[in-house]
């Protein structure tokens, strides 16, 4: 009925209004005309915006196009583009998604207007034919937009394929391009070097005097800010770490996780104080503008070649030790340490010297030939080095006779040498740059993470870091347990590991080719999610709602310690009451927690369901017990048949109840024993409680005295004794039961009330005593039970069977034979009577 009377209001709202509209048109003759002529109506604010971003957007996209064509050769660049294509590609998405909301209620208007009329039916009001055309103009319009946001990020997809493939190409053309060597040696290449040579001199020269007479207070002060800042790091570690940053000469033997932690503190904290001194150096000469043209480049290559050597110089010598023998990481003589140290020092140079000379030569525009002949002879001194460094014999037998390396790392290192050598003897200068440069920077930072991760694993073993210097520290000023010292040990290994993963892998990918952005570029991935099929991780999501987890668990702790002991302990209410209730807050905090962190992690609940449907049919036959024993404990703290601290009897066990779970509930004897039991046999079996409704009990104790007795003065010894006691109710009253004519004595049970009934025990002890003391002053005599006397088994004798008698006659029969044997041995030795 509602809906008829809309149509008739909307009807009559379209008559009105076409009533001006016909007298218009009656004036205008040509109305329709000039109506035919008007322009379509604009695009909504909405899309008109959009539209503009995604134009922006392609203009960008045309100029970093162009851009890849013109920075082909130049790695670094490439991924400077890349980065800025996938920034375009997350706006055109999120320009596509704009249009969501409006969508949304474009749709939603279109289903309450419903589909136009049919052929044949009445025609709808003009108003809304209007209304349904706008919308569908504005649907398209939106569309449209949206395809155009999905072709051009599929246009910037395509984009940083062929990025990545220009840079595969580009590597690969480094390794494998070949020069003629021939070409690059002779004398043009002296006469160049000395022309780069005056060049560089010149424009250091000219910079290093502007610096003095333009920027000399810039200058100190900018290298005192960087003094500072390394002193800070350098002077804190030392502060920190103490012992362990250097080695101590006075420690005869020093123990492994010792050494292991000298020799990679000492290599790490004072390169990184010399890296953080370059770093501050070179900003704040940028800063203060004591920078200018091609200096700052020259400043940074020479920084890095200072930082090599130190580093591998630092870190070779902290593990071989040539001075102090009792510090080294490998057991080597000091000889051969020493002649390793300055191999790989030398090594170090070579590569860093020629690093820089390569920045001077881009910089410069020197000649290929030059450069050519820099990268070649450095090559070939870097495979003598490594061929030398394996003949070295390091090792030395108990008498004296020196031993090489394993044959492993011997081989390995004039593989290295030889491959070195060869590929520059080949023209492969690119391959035998990039081997030698991999064999220093990539070897050192390898030998220095894993003796890192040498000294993490030293610190988790059982008792390690108590035996460092920190855990002796910290054990002498706190209170701190082994056990604590040895977990605090595994918190302090895992983050060592976590500082060498973050430290080092960025450097390894450095040196192999990668740029800072393809690390950028992992890491916003790792941090927005990683997509497999139809599922995406997202590690920031996971750690949000891990996050989100443990804050609400501890949360429902909190609030499950105020509730019990501020709330319910101030208005005393039941333990077994107060129990309850804290375990269900608890278990429903813990639940909202999970639901809430789930949802922070990004995890659809609704794509759980399958994973429910199964759970259902595995909890329906696997798991029936443990549902079972879930709904039981639901039900003993909803109707709490029986509550902590009662005193029930179920089966063979009696004892006080100390914990009702959702599982299981302990029971702990008389005898200090707890017994889990499980809560369906306590909902589906007989319980006795003894404190359920309150603590009021009977005690009864069995009496027997001897026939001949006076029962009636026994009788009232027995009452009296029953109700002489304090903790006997007066009401009701004890009482002595006459229970029967036993086979020995006459038995009565004397029945006593109690307030308490877990006082039974000692009431029981109280009136036994009582009892046993006025019999004795009464005469009545409480008779015992003769006991049966016990013989002993006497053994059985050996039974005569015709077996036995066998062989005692077979043995006389052997005796007689015997002494018949003698006897004829003596008639024949008579003597002779000639």
């Amino acid at each position: 009925m509602s809906i008829r009377w809309f149509r008739l209001f909307l009807v009559l709202v379209a008559v009105t209004s076409a009533m001006p509209a016909a007298r218009a048109q009656q004036t205008q003759p040509n109305a329709q005309s000039q109506q035919a002529a008007t322009p379509a109506p604009a695009p909504s604010a909405v899309v008109a915006d959009q539209q503009r971003v995604l134009q922006g957007l392609k203009a960008k996209t045309d100029d970093l196009e162009k851009r890849i064509q013109q920075e082909a050769d130049d790695d670094a660049k490439l991924v400077d583009i890349r980065l800025q294509l996938e920034e375009l590609s997350r706006q055109a998405l999120a320009a596509g998604v704009a249009f969501r909301p409006r969508m949304s209620e474009i749709n939603a208007r279109l289903e309450q207007l419903g589909a136009p009329p049919a052929e044949g039916q009445p025609a709808e009001p003009e108003i809304v034919s209007k209304e349904r055309a706008g919308l569908a103009t504005e649907k398209a319009e939106i569309n449209a937009a949206i395809a155009a946001a999905q072709t051009l990020s599929i246009r910037i997809s395509g984009l940083i394929d062929k990025i990545a493939t220009m840079r595969s190409e580009l590597f690969r053309n480094v390794l494998t391009k070949r020069y003629i060597l021939v070409d690059s040696f002779g004398s043009a290449v002296v006469t160049d070097a000395s022309t780069e040579f005056t060049n560089l001199y010149a424009a250091l020269a000219s910079w290093l005097s502007f610096a003095f007479q333009y920027k000399f207070q810039a200058v100190l002060a900018a290298t005192a800010m960087a003094l500072a800042a390394a002193a800070v790091l350098l002077l804190g570690g030392r502060r920190l770490f103490g012992r362990i940053f250097e080695p101590d000469p006075n420690v005869e033997d020093p123990s492994y996780l010792s050494r292991l932690s000298v020799a990679f503190w000492s290599t790490l904290l004072p390169s990184l104080a010399l890296g953080v001194f370059f770093f501050a150096t070179y900003f704040f000469f940028d800063y203060y503008g004591v920078l200018r043209g091609d200096i700052g480049t020259f400043i940074r290559a020479f920084m890095l070649l200072i930082m090599v050597t130190f580093c591998v110089n630092r870190l070779v010598t902290s593990a071989l030790s040539p001075k102090l023998p009792n510090w080294r990481l490998i057991p080597v003589e000091s000889t051969p340490a020493r002649w390793l140290v300055r191999l790989s020092t030398a090594m170090a140079v070579v590569i860093s010297v020629n690093s820089f000379l390569g920045v001077v030569n881009e910089q410069m525009g020197s000649p290929l030939s030059l450069t050519i002949a820099r990268s070649f002879m450095a090559a070939v001194v870097v495979g003598i080095i490594l061929i030398l460094m394996g003949l070295v014999r390091p090792f030395r037998t108990h008498l004296g006779v020196w031993r090489p390396w394993p044959a492993w790392l011997r081989y390995l290192a004039f593989g290295l040498g030889l491959f070195t050598i060869g590929a520059a003897l080949l023209g492969y200068i690119g391959l035998a740059i990039f081997v030698s440069l991999q064999v220093v920077i990539t070897g050192t930072i390898l030998i220095t993470a894993y003796i890192g991760f040498l000294s993490a694993r030293a610190v988790s073993e059982e008792g390690g870091f108590g035996g460092s210097t920190i855990g002796r520290w910290l054990a002498d000023r706190t209170s701190l347990e082994d056990t604590t010292l040895d977990q605090l040990g595994l918190a302090v290994s895992m983050a060592i590991n976590l500082m060498i993963v973050l430290v080092f892998l960025p450097l390894i990918l450095f040196m192999w080719g990668f740029q800072p952005g393809d690390i950028q570029t992992w890491i916003y991935k790792l941090a927005t999610g990683i997509s497999i099929g139809s599922v995406t991780i997202s590690f920031t999501g996971i750690l949000s709602g891990i996050v989100v987890f443990f804050v609400g668990y501890f949360l429902t702790r909190w609030f499950q310690g105020w509730l019990d002991g501020s709330v319910m302990a101030r208005g005393r209410v039941d333990a077994g009451v107060r129990n309850s209730i804290r375990l269900v807050v608890g278990y429903a905090g813990v639940a909202i927690a999970a639901l809430v962190g789930i949802s922070a992690a990004g995890i659809d609940l609704s794509n759980l369901a399958l994973v429910a449907g199964g759970l259902s049919l595995g909890i329906g036959f696997g798991l029936q017990n443990v549902v079972s024993n879930f709904v039981s404990g639901l039900i003993l703290l909803a109707e709490r048949p029986f509550k902590v601290g009662d005193w029930i009897v179920a089966g063979q066990v009696s004892g006080t109840v100390k914990k009702i779970s959702v599982r299981a509930t302990e029971i702990e004897t008389f005898q200090r024993q707890s017994v889990i039991l499980p809560n369906s046999e306590l909902i589906n079996n007989a319980v006795g409680n003894w404190t359920h409704r309150n603590k009021l009990g009977r005690v009864e104790i069995k009496v027997g005295i001897a026939y001949g007795s006076d029962a009636r003065h026994a009788h009232e010894i027995m009452l009296e004794t029953a109700r002489a006691h304090p903790l006997v109710l007066k009401n009701p009253e004890p009482f002595v039961q006459f229970v029967n004519f036993g086979p020995a004595a006459l038995e009565f049970e004397v029945r006593v009330f109690l307030a308490d009934i877990l006082n039974s025990g000692g009431v029981q002890n109280d009136i036994r005593f009582g009892i046993l003391e006025a019999f004795g002053k009464a005469g009545i005599e409480i008779p015992s039970t003769p006991r049966a006397a016990v013989t002993p088994p006497k053994p059985e004798a050996w039974p005569i069977d015709d077996d036995k008698a066998e062989v005692v006659h077979a043995e006389l029969e052997e005796a007689k034979a015997e002494a018949e044997r003698k006897r004829a041995g003596r008639r024949r030795r008579r003597p002779d009577p000639g």
